[in-house]
Protein backbone atom coordinates (compact mmCIF):
# COMPACT_ATOMS: atom_id res chain seq x y z
CA UNK A 1 0.00 0.00 0.00
CA UNK A 2 1.38 3.74 -1.06
CA UNK A 3 0.30 6.74 0.61
CA UNK A 4 -1.04 7.96 -3.29
CA UNK A 5 -2.75 5.05 -3.54
CA UNK A 6 -4.42 5.81 0.00
CA UNK A 7 -5.12 9.04 -0.91
CA UNK A 8 -6.86 8.58 -4.30
CA UNK A 9 -9.23 6.08 -1.72
CA UNK A 10 -9.88 8.92 0.14
CA UNK A 11 -10.96 11.40 -2.11
CA UNK A 12 -12.97 8.97 -3.90
CA UNK A 13 -14.96 7.73 -0.40
CA UNK A 14 -15.88 12.03 -0.57
CA UNK A 15 -16.95 11.99 -3.67
CA UNK A 16 -18.48 8.48 -4.39
CA UNK A 17 -19.96 7.55 -1.30
CA UNK A 18 -22.39 11.07 -1.47
CA UNK A 19 -23.23 10.15 -4.91
CA UNK A 20 -24.31 6.58 -4.12
CA UNK A 21 -26.71 7.86 -1.34
CA UNK A 22 -28.30 10.92 -3.65
CA UNK A 23 -28.69 9.05 -6.71
CA UNK A 24 -28.89 5.43 -6.06
CA UNK A 25 -29.69 3.01 -8.87
CA UNK A 26 -30.07 0.61 -5.88
CA UNK A 27 -31.49 2.63 -2.47
CA UNK A 28 -31.44 -0.92 -0.54
CA UNK A 29 -27.76 -1.82 -0.78
CA UNK A 30 -25.61 -0.34 1.90
CA UNK A 31 -22.22 1.30 2.06
CA UNK A 32 -20.92 -1.87 3.73
CA UNK A 33 -22.47 -4.58 1.24
CA UNK A 34 -21.59 -8.25 0.54
CA UNK A 35 -17.50 -8.35 -0.14
CA UNK A 36 -17.18 -4.80 1.02
CA UNK A 37 -13.86 -5.57 2.92
CA UNK A 38 -12.64 -8.00 0.79
CA UNK A 39 -13.00 -5.16 -2.31
CA UNK A 40 -10.85 -2.76 0.19
CA UNK A 41 -8.06 -5.09 0.33
CA UNK A 42 -7.64 -5.01 -3.47
CA UNK A 43 -8.23 -1.08 -3.51
CA UNK A 44 -5.07 -0.86 -0.88
CA UNK A 45 -3.00 -3.42 -1.74
CA UNK A 46 -3.44 -4.25 -5.71
CA UNK A 47 -2.08 -0.74 -6.54
CA UNK A 48 1.97 -1.53 -6.45
CA UNK A 49 2.18 -4.85 -7.98
CA UNK A 50 -0.18 -3.55 -10.44
CA UNK A 51 2.20 -0.37 -11.32
CA UNK A 52 5.27 -2.61 -10.73
CA UNK A 53 3.94 -4.57 -13.84
CA UNK A 54 3.09 -1.50 -15.90
CA UNK A 55 6.06 -0.33 -15.93
CA UNK A 56 7.99 -3.67 -16.67
CA UNK A 57 5.58 -4.06 -19.98
CA UNK A 58 6.25 -0.19 -20.89
CA UNK A 59 9.92 -0.41 -20.16
CA UNK A 60 10.50 -3.91 -22.18
CA UNK A 61 8.25 -2.21 -25.68
CA UNK A 62 9.82 1.10 -25.56
CA UNK A 63 13.18 -0.35 -24.87
CA UNK A 64 12.56 -2.67 -28.02
CA UNK A 65 9.45 -2.20 -30.65
CA UNK A 66 10.38 1.55 -29.21
CA UNK A 67 13.39 1.68 -30.80
CA UNK A 68 11.77 1.56 -34.46
CA UNK A 69 9.66 4.63 -34.17
CA UNK A 70 11.62 7.59 -35.57
CA UNK A 71 11.99 10.21 -32.77
CA UNK A 72 10.52 12.76 -35.17
CA UNK A 73 7.23 11.16 -35.40
CA UNK A 74 7.30 10.63 -31.32
CA UNK A 75 8.18 14.60 -31.50
CA UNK A 76 5.36 15.57 -34.01
CA UNK A 77 2.85 13.24 -31.96
CA UNK A 78 3.98 15.21 -28.60
CA UNK A 79 3.85 18.76 -29.93
CA UNK A 80 0.04 18.24 -31.13
CA UNK A 81 -2.40 20.80 -28.84
CA UNK A 82 -2.35 19.05 -25.40
CA UNK A 83 -6.33 18.60 -26.03
CA UNK A 84 -6.07 16.77 -29.20
CA UNK A 85 -3.63 14.45 -27.45
CA UNK A 86 -6.25 13.07 -24.96
CA UNK A 87 -8.74 12.43 -27.06
CA UNK A 88 -6.45 10.50 -28.91
CA UNK A 89 -4.99 9.09 -26.23
CA UNK A 90 -8.18 8.23 -25.46
CA UNK A 91 -9.85 6.91 -28.20
CA UNK A 92 -6.49 4.48 -28.98
CA UNK A 93 -6.41 3.14 -25.29
CA UNK A 94 -10.15 1.73 -25.50
CA UNK A 95 -9.28 0.10 -28.60
CA UNK A 96 -6.64 -0.87 -26.93
CA UNK A 97 -8.59 -1.82 -23.89
CA UNK A 98 -11.65 -3.39 -25.95
CA UNK A 99 -9.53 -6.27 -27.47
CA UNK A 100 -7.80 -7.70 -24.72
CA UNK A 101 -10.49 -7.36 -22.48
CA UNK A 102 -12.88 -9.25 -25.13
CA UNK A 103 -9.90 -11.61 -24.74
CA UNK A 104 -10.07 -11.61 -21.77
CA UNK A 105 -13.46 -13.38 -22.25
CA UNK A 106 -12.98 -15.96 -24.91
CA UNK A 107 -9.87 -17.44 -23.88
CA UNK A 108 -10.58 -20.02 -20.70
CA UNK A 109 -7.38 -19.51 -18.99
CA UNK A 110 -7.18 -15.53 -19.31
CA UNK A 111 -11.21 -15.56 -18.09
CA UNK A 112 -9.76 -17.50 -14.60
CA UNK A 113 -8.09 -14.37 -13.79
CA UNK A 114 -11.48 -12.06 -15.13
CA UNK A 115 -13.58 -14.30 -13.70
CA UNK A 116 -12.34 -12.09 -10.43
CA UNK A 117 -13.79 -8.74 -11.54
CA UNK A 118 -17.11 -10.71 -12.35
CA UNK A 119 -17.92 -12.79 -9.02
CA UNK A 120 -18.75 -9.08 -7.81
CA UNK A 121 -22.49 -9.71 -7.07
CA UNK A 122 -23.26 -5.98 -5.63
CA UNK A 123 -21.84 -3.54 -7.94
CA UNK A 124 -20.80 0.16 -6.57
CA UNK A 125 -17.38 2.48 -6.81
CA UNK A 126 -15.34 -0.01 -4.76
CA UNK A 127 -16.02 -3.05 -6.97
CA UNK A 128 -14.22 -1.39 -9.45
CA UNK A 129 -11.09 -2.44 -7.62
CA UNK A 130 -11.90 -6.23 -7.40
CA UNK A 131 -9.44 -6.83 -10.55
CA UNK A 132 -6.72 -9.69 -10.35
CA UNK A 133 -3.13 -7.80 -10.70
CA UNK A 134 -1.98 -10.22 -13.86
CA UNK A 135 -5.95 -9.39 -15.35
CA UNK A 136 -5.02 -5.30 -15.13
CA UNK A 137 -1.52 -5.41 -15.87
CA UNK A 138 -2.40 -6.91 -19.15
CA UNK A 139 -5.30 -5.07 -19.84
CA UNK A 140 -3.51 -1.74 -19.26
CA UNK A 141 -0.74 -2.32 -21.34
CA UNK A 142 -2.83 -3.01 -24.02
CA UNK A 143 -4.14 0.15 -23.10
CA UNK A 144 -1.11 2.17 -22.63
CA UNK A 145 1.84 0.47 -24.17
CA UNK A 146 1.03 1.48 -27.65
CA UNK A 147 0.40 5.35 -25.98
CA UNK A 148 3.89 5.27 -25.26
CA UNK A 149 5.51 3.76 -27.99
CA UNK A 150 3.43 6.75 -30.17
CA UNK A 151 5.17 9.36 -28.06
CA UNK A 152 2.00 10.96 -26.60
CA UNK A 153 3.45 13.70 -24.00
CA UNK A 154 3.45 12.78 -20.06
CA UNK A 155 1.14 15.26 -18.95
CA UNK A 156 -1.17 13.95 -21.51
CA UNK A 157 -1.06 10.63 -20.42
CA UNK A 158 -1.45 11.50 -16.58
CA UNK A 159 -4.67 13.09 -17.73
CA UNK A 160 -5.91 10.69 -19.49
CA UNK A 161 -4.82 8.13 -16.39
CA UNK A 162 -6.97 10.46 -13.86
CA UNK A 163 -10.14 10.37 -16.47
CA UNK A 164 -9.88 6.93 -16.83
CA UNK A 165 -9.55 6.04 -12.86
CA UNK A 166 -12.23 8.50 -12.23
CA UNK A 167 -14.47 7.12 -15.37
CA UNK A 168 -13.66 3.12 -13.79
CA UNK A 169 -15.27 3.66 -10.75
CA UNK A 170 -18.34 5.71 -11.93
CA UNK A 171 -19.24 3.02 -14.31
CA UNK A 172 -19.53 0.46 -11.28
CA UNK A 173 -20.99 2.97 -9.21
CA UNK A 174 -24.61 2.23 -7.69
CA UNK A 175 -25.88 5.01 -9.56
CA UNK A 176 -29.06 6.13 -11.98
CA UNK A 177 -27.53 8.49 -14.63
CA UNK A 178 -28.88 8.82 -17.67
CA UNK A 179 -26.80 10.81 -20.34
CA UNK A 180 -29.54 10.86 -23.27
CA UNK A 181 -27.98 9.83 -26.67
CA UNK A 182 -24.88 10.40 -25.36
CA UNK A 183 -24.30 6.22 -23.63
CA UNK A 184 -24.49 5.38 -27.99
CA UNK A 185 -20.80 7.46 -27.69
CA UNK A 186 -19.25 7.52 -24.23
CA UNK A 187 -19.63 4.55 -21.71
CA UNK A 188 -22.40 4.48 -19.17
CA UNK A 189 -23.20 2.81 -15.33
CA UNK A 190 -25.81 1.10 -17.36
CA UNK A 191 -23.45 0.20 -20.15
CA UNK A 192 -21.20 -1.51 -17.84
CA UNK A 193 -23.55 -2.90 -15.22
CA UNK A 194 -25.30 -4.88 -18.39
CA UNK A 195 -21.49 -5.84 -18.83
CA UNK A 196 -21.81 -7.54 -15.79
CA UNK A 197 -24.90 -8.86 -15.78
CA UNK A 198 -25.60 -12.78 -14.93
CA UNK A 199 -28.45 -12.30 -17.63
CA UNK A 200 -27.22 -14.35 -20.94
CA UNK A 201 -28.71 -12.38 -23.19
CA UNK A 202 -26.23 -9.90 -21.75
CA UNK A 203 -23.03 -12.41 -21.72
CA UNK A 204 -19.97 -11.01 -23.57
CA UNK A 205 -21.38 -7.48 -24.29
CA UNK A 206 -20.07 -3.85 -23.52
CA UNK A 207 -16.22 -4.61 -23.73
CA UNK A 208 -15.36 -1.13 -23.96
CA UNK A 209 -13.92 0.79 -21.38
CA UNK A 210 -14.80 4.58 -22.04
CA UNK A 211 -16.14 4.79 -25.73
CA UNK A 212 -19.55 2.73 -26.20
CA UNK A 213 -19.17 3.28 -29.79
CA UNK A 214 -17.01 1.01 -30.09
CA UNK A 215 -19.15 -2.24 -28.95
CA UNK A 216 -22.08 -0.56 -31.46
CA UNK A 217 -18.76 -0.81 -34.65
CA UNK A 218 -18.14 -4.44 -33.62
CA UNK A 219 -21.51 -5.67 -33.02
CA UNK A 220 -21.20 -6.34 -29.25
CA UNK A 221 -23.01 -3.48 -27.80
CA UNK A 222 -26.28 -4.62 -25.42
CA UNK A 223 -28.74 -1.00 -24.22
CA UNK A 224 -31.84 -2.44 -23.84
CA UNK A 225 -33.54 0.49 -23.47
CA UNK A 226 -33.77 2.38 -19.67
CA UNK A 227 -33.47 -1.42 -18.19
CA UNK A 228 -30.70 -2.22 -15.51
CA UNK A 229 -29.69 -5.90 -14.92
CA UNK A 230 -31.44 -7.54 -11.93
CA UNK A 231 -28.78 -9.59 -10.70
CA UNK A 232 -24.44 -9.60 -11.45
CA UNK A 233 -22.02 -11.98 -10.53
CA UNK A 234 -21.12 -15.37 -12.35
CA UNK A 235 -22.08 -19.20 -11.98
CA UNK A 236 -17.52 -20.36 -11.39
CA UNK A 237 -16.86 -21.45 -8.17
CA UNK A 238 -15.00 -18.24 -7.39
CA UNK A 239 -13.42 -18.28 -3.21
CA UNK A 240 -14.59 -15.74 -1.12
CA UNK A 241 -11.28 -14.24 0.15
CA UNK A 242 -8.19 -11.54 -1.51
CA UNK A 243 -5.31 -14.34 -1.18
CA UNK A 244 -7.73 -17.19 -2.38
CA UNK A 245 -8.98 -14.92 -5.22
CA UNK A 246 -5.48 -14.43 -6.58
CA UNK A 247 -4.75 -17.94 -5.84
CA UNK A 248 -8.24 -19.30 -8.00
CA UNK A 249 -6.26 -18.61 -11.48
CA UNK A 250 -3.48 -21.27 -10.97
CA UNK A 251 -5.24 -24.06 -8.93
CA UNK A 252 -6.53 -26.70 -11.78
CA UNK A 253 -10.06 -26.88 -11.96
CA UNK A 254 -10.58 -30.49 -10.16
CA UNK A 255 -9.39 -28.84 -6.79
CA UNK A 256 -11.31 -26.25 -6.18
CA UNK A 257 -13.76 -26.71 -3.88
CA UNK A 258 -16.85 -24.28 -4.64
CA UNK A 259 -17.82 -21.61 -2.11
CA UNK A 260 -21.15 -21.75 -0.78
CA UNK A 261 -22.09 -18.10 -1.27
CA UNK A 262 -18.87 -16.23 -3.44
CA UNK A 263 -20.35 -12.92 -2.15
CA UNK A 264 -19.97 -13.55 1.83
CA UNK A 265 -16.57 -11.94 2.41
Amino acid sequence: MDILNLKALLIAVLIFVPIERLFALRPGQKILRKAFFNDLIYALFNGVPISLGLIAAVTLATGTVGQLIPVSFSSSISSQPFWLQVIEIIAIADIGFYLAHRMFHAVPFLWRFHAIHHSIEELDWLAAHRVHPVDQVLTKSASLVPVYLLGFSSSAIALFALIYHAHGLLLHANVKLNIGPLRWLIASPQFHHWHHAHERAAYDKNFAGQLSFIDALFGTMYLPGKAVPERYGVDDPIPPTYVEQLAYPFIPKGKIHEAPNSSDA
